[in-house]
This record gives structure tokens, C-alpha cells and sequence, in this order.
């Protein structure tokens, strides 16, 4: 049992039912809640003194503050979490949702990169939040591997994979490579490649160049490292962050504009882009993260709403999920984040992804 259920276990009926009405009105209007408020909605006839007192003791464990001396309370981040896990009602989703989202896949002949950048647009636009979509990485089989020297300083590699898709990537090689060096790399890398995905024939490469070290001249051996290299790079095409309705975050009340600029910041440099996804890969369904319990949205103060997608073979290829304040209408936004991130994985399968 986590200490939010503990907490919620030994409170009696009026505590939980002040403090459920609490978060409610705040994740509805944004405003502290005030005892005189919960007067005219509790289900027991209380005084608002009486309400007071238990507002006080719910403070005092930590699930309630007071931004404001007598201006009501607002529920902590252990509170919203105790709410979330314990009370939070999810709602089915709407049917002008579900609308609005099956939308954004009408057209078959849309690449991945534009469908999902539809599915990002709807998705901002339906829960006024900003909307992450983790794309899938390229990784497919490798079918040849060529490299071509353009300058003294500058060379092309060239990748072929097994799916006809062919990426071309520019960079320095190590100094004093010739023509047949080159060859001598691409032979190196196509007798180990076909078959193999990048990720499998860089740790294939790092354990035979240890073996056959005297085999392979010491400039191919830069040459093949520096050159596969190129592909590691986080925000290249293989793996792709898409961020949409940036404004729709800036325009909340209440919100730290510098520290959401920080946030975007971060994002759009995808340094925590791998993080993101491993966020969502603990297990299936959606998760929530509130302020600090995910450091990447913890300076902001915003929660962070995700859910993996995966492809035909169950294996979590993405993620889809929304930001937006503390105050987010979960209850509303968990089915939407669902069924966006299902309705996504279909389609990733339905295109071999």
C-alpha cells in the first residue's frame, strides 16, 4: 500500500469527502476552495468552522495548502497524486472527441512523419494542453553500406536498408583516408550488415574490430566508427520529437512563462527524448506525472499525461501524451490519451512499423 492510500484508508468519510470536493473544484476552476463553498455541495449538513477544522487537520498531513491566508486551499502534488490514483473518475470518450481524432487518419497515403504530426495538431486541439508524439525509430534491416569521398575533409555514407529506404548522411572522415581505404571499410561493413538493423551492427562492429584488429587497416577502422556514428545522433530523422500547441500552455494562468519557455527549450533539443519514451515502458495504459515526479516537467510545475503505442509484435515502438498545468481535467484527458495512443498503434501497424 503506498502512503497516499495508507493516508486515504484512515481518513473517515467527511475528511475524504472535503478533500475529494476540494481537488475537484480546484481541477475545475484553477481557484483555492473555501469552506463557505463546500457548505452548499457536501452531502452532510456542516458548518463551514467545521469545515475549516478538517480543511486544517488534510493540511496538516500534507494533502492541502493554503496559497493565501483565509483564501482557501489548494490540493499539494501528494495530494493530487492520492487523488489520481484513489478517487479520480475517468469518463468515457466523447463522441466529438473520438471525431476529431479518427479525423487526422482519413488520408491512407500520408507518410508517418505528417499522420502523426495531424495526430499531435488534434490531439493539442482537443485538450488545449501541449501535445508530445514520439515517432517510431527507422530500424529496419541494413541491406549495403557504402561510403564516398567528397573533399579531404568531407565524405557521404550512404545506407540502404531492406525496406528500399535509403539514408544519406555527410561527415568528416578521420584524416588520411583514400578511395581504397573506403572500399576497405564498406567491405568491412557489408560482410558483417545484411540482415542487422543499426543498432545491432554497431555492437557487432565493436566486438570484431577488437578481434581482427590486425586485419583491418587502423584509418578503415576510424572510418567505419566515425562514419556509423552519424546515425547515433539524437534528432535526426530516426527518431523524431513532435511538439505541438506550445501556446496553448503559455496562455494558462498561474503558470511560470520562463520556466514553460525552459521546458520547450529542453524538448525541442530532445535531450531527454530517450527518457520520455522509457517514461511510458514500465507496463501499458496511461500514465500521469505530476510536477516533480518526472524531472523534465518538474521545473515547469506541469503534469505530464502518456501512454506508449506499439506495433503488430506488442513491442512499444512510441509514445503519445500531453502536457499542461497541474490542474489538467484528468478525468477527461486519460481516455483521449488512450485512445490516441491505441488508435496510433494500429496504424503503425497496419503500416509494418
Amino acid at each position: 500500500m503506498t502512503d497516499g492510500s495508507k493516508i486515504l484508508s484512515d481518513m473517515n468519510d467527511r475528511s475524504r469527502e472535503v478533500f475529494r470536493r476540494v481537488v475537484e473544484g480546484y481541477l475545475e476552476s484553477g481557484d483555492p476552495v473555501g469552506s463557505r463553498t463546500l457548505t452548499r455541495s457536501m452531502t452532510e449538513k456542516l458548518s463551514a468552522a467545521t469545515i475549516r477544522n478538517v480543511m486544517q487537520d488534510l493540511e496538516f498531513l500534507g494533502l492541502l495548502d493554503s496559497p493565501h491566508v483565509s483564501a482557501g486551499r489548494i490540493p499539494t502534488q501528494l495530494g493530487l497524486r492520492m487523488f489520481v490514483d484513489s478517487l479520480l473518475e475517468v469518463g468515457s470518450l466523447a463522441d466529438e472527441d473520438r471525431e476529431r481524432i479518427d479525423a487526422t487518419t482519413g488520408s491512407n497515403d500520408q507518410d508517418v512523419a505528417s499522420l502523426l504530426d495531424h495526430v499531435g495538431a488534434a490531439l493539442s486541439g482537443i485538450t488545449r494542453g501541449a501535445s508530445l508524439v514520439l515517432a517510431p525509430k527507422v530500424e529496419a534491416p541494413i541491406r549495403h553500406i557504402e561510403f564516398v569521398s567528397l573533399s579531404p575533409d568531407r565524405a557521404l555514407v550512404v545506407l540502404v536498408l531492406a525496406n528500399g529506404q535509403v539514408e544519406n548522411r555527410i561527415f568528416t572522415p578521420p584524416p588520411g583516408q583514400t578511395p581504397s581505404s573506403m572500399r576497405e571499410a564498406a567491405n568491412f561493413l557489408n560482410a558483417l550488415a545484411e540482415g542487422k538493423t543499426l543498432t545491432e551492427l554497431r555492437r557487432t562492429i565493436t566486438a570484431e574490430i577488437g578481434k581482427r584488429r590486425q586485419e583491418i587497416d587502423v584509418l578503415a577502422q576510424d572510418l567505419v566508427q566515425s562514419g556509423l556514428a552519424v546515425w547515433e545522433n539524437p534528432g535526426e530523422t530516426s527518431e523524431r520529437l513532435i511538439v505541438r500547441g506550445r501556446a496553448n500552455l503559455i496562455e494558462e494562468e498561474g503558470i511560470d512563462l520562463e520556466r514553460i519557455r525552459s521546458l520547450f527549450d529542453d524538448l525541442e533539443r530532445k535531450r531527454d527524448i530517450a527518457e520520455f519514451l522509457e517514461l511510458a515502458e514500465t507496463g501499458e495504459g496511461v500514465r500521469i506525472f505530476i510536477g516533480s515526479e518526472n524531472k523534465l516537467f518538474s521545473l515547469s510545475g506541469s503534469s505530464l499525461v502518456v501512454s506508449p503505442y506499439m506495433n503488430a509484435d506488442r513491442k512499444i515502438i512510441g509514445a503519445v501524451g500531453v502536457i499542461g498545468p497541474t490542474r489538467l481535467n484528468y478525468g477527461r484527458i486519460v481516455p483521449i490519451v488512450d485512445y490516441t495512443a491505441q488508435l496510433v498503434g494500429r496504424l503503425m501497424s497496419d503500416r509494418g512499423k
